[in-house]
């Protein structure tokens, strides 16, 4: 069987998502484009041998909407004969997409595929795309009377059901900042961050790590989501979510060099990983955010490996509830998980999200000699994405 391995992953450094923020002048077309000229030109490849392009973007529309993918591998330069595409899988889009290259690969479709991922969450605001419309239509709505809930509320039930106080919630935020501005201090996320000419100079650090975060300071703050009505709905709920322990609005854009070990031989590049294992998963749509469990209790089987075979972990942060509820359910260890920080720091540019995890995953990897990663994320409608990477 074909091997696929990982020659090399990038990523743009975070810009807050909101006008002002870093990345707020460049459109996503341009930031994607940025990643993918990056990609190729560091690592001496000619870009008329990329077989396809497959990028995740989650809000399709505006500056996102026909084909964001396409449109960047035109607006890098690469030649008009390289094909390309967007995936939607919610917050998970560029894992996804990394996924489907790796499988192309195994498969024999591809010699050689980019995967990627953008967002510009500045610009394209979420529930942008779902303004004016219906996105669920009557059959879901008599499956769910009572009608879907927003993340933040699924973040809430998570956060109650497993007995997760405010206090846990924020030690565990103000840890992810700590490690982030630590590692970016240290030039940990130098080899993953591309950095990106702007008006102002060079952006190539992440804007959205608050080195000062304490414990204390996310005490301060007040629950994001507070609903009367949502709290008749939901007793259980007591209102433990707030900004400082979920991720912020991002801006950003990463991408993946993805090739058969064979070719990448030929060429005369070094793979840093192969792709051992993966699962998708769907999960209960309300809780939302815990399909993480079923799929890493799923890829480890496949892969006939054991939770502590595992050296590091990649599990988004996009509420801290979700990673300790996966921490206690799987039983991971916490100090193997996110050792450079995670999204409640470092941002979660929602489609672009999946390549910043592998990035930071191989870099982590190669810094500690781990043999084995694991990346998941936690997806909208209730679905996850789950992934094993052995380092070579």
């Amino acid at each position: 069987m074909t091997t696929a391995v990982i020659v090399d992953a990038v990523r743009t450094a975070s810009g807050k998502g909101k006008p002002g923020g870093a990345l707020f002048g460049t459109h996503p077309v341009d930031l994607l484009a940025h990643t993918l000229r990056a990609l190729v030109e560091r690592n001496g490849l000619d870009p008329a041998l990329v077989e396809d392009v497959i990028a995740g973007c989650v809000s399709q529309a505006g500056d996102q909407s026909l084909n964001i993918a396409r449109n960047a591998v035109l607006a890098a330069g690469f030649p008009e004969s390289v094909p390309a595409t967007t995936v939607d899988r919610q917050c998970g889009s560029s894992q996804q997409a990394a996924h489907f290259a790796a499988q192309g690969v195994i498969a024999g479709a591809y010699d050689i595929v980019i995967a990627g991922g953008v967002e510009s969450m500045s610009r394209v605001p979420m529930g942008f795309a779902a303004r004016g419309g219906d996105p669920f239509g009557e059959l879901l709505g008599r499956r769910y009377p009572e009608g879907l809930i927003p993340q933040g509320y699924s973040a809430e039930l998570i956060a109650a059901r497993w007995n997760l106080d405010r206090e846990a919630l924020d030690r565990f935020s103000a840890r992810s900042h700590r490690l982030a501005a630590q590692a970016g201090a240290e030039g940990a996320f130098d080899r993953e961050i591309v950095p990106i000419t702007l008006a102002g100079g060079e952006h190539r650090v992440d804007e959205t790590v608050r080195p000062a975060t304490t414990e204390e300071g996310l005490a301060g703050l007040k629950p994001a989501f507070v609903d009367e009505g949502m709290g008749a709905r939901f007793p259980e709920i007591d209102w433990r979510i707030t900004p400082g322990n979920s991720s912020p609005l991002t801006d950003g854009a990463s991408a993946a060099l993805i090739m058969s070990e064979e070719r990448a031989t030929a060429l005369g590049l070094t793979p840093r990983a192969r792709f051992h294992t993966f699962a998708v998963t769907g999960d209960d749509p309300m809780l939302m955010l815990t399909g993480i469990i079923p799929a890493t209790r799923k890829v480890l089987e496949r892969a006939g490996l054991g939770i502590d075979d595992i050296d590091a972990f990649e599990v988004n942060e996009a509420f801290a509830s979700v990673p300790l509820a996966w921490a206690a359910e799987v039983g991971a260890d916490l100090e193997k998980v996110n050792r450079r920080g995670g999204a409640i720091a470092i941002g979660h540019p929602l489609g672009a999200s999946g390549g910043r995890l592998l990035s930071t995953l191989l870099g982590v990897l190669e810094s500690t000699g781990g043999r084995y990663g694991l990346q998941t994320m936690c997806e909208g409608g209730g679905m996850a994405n789950a992934m094993i990477i052995e380092r070579l």
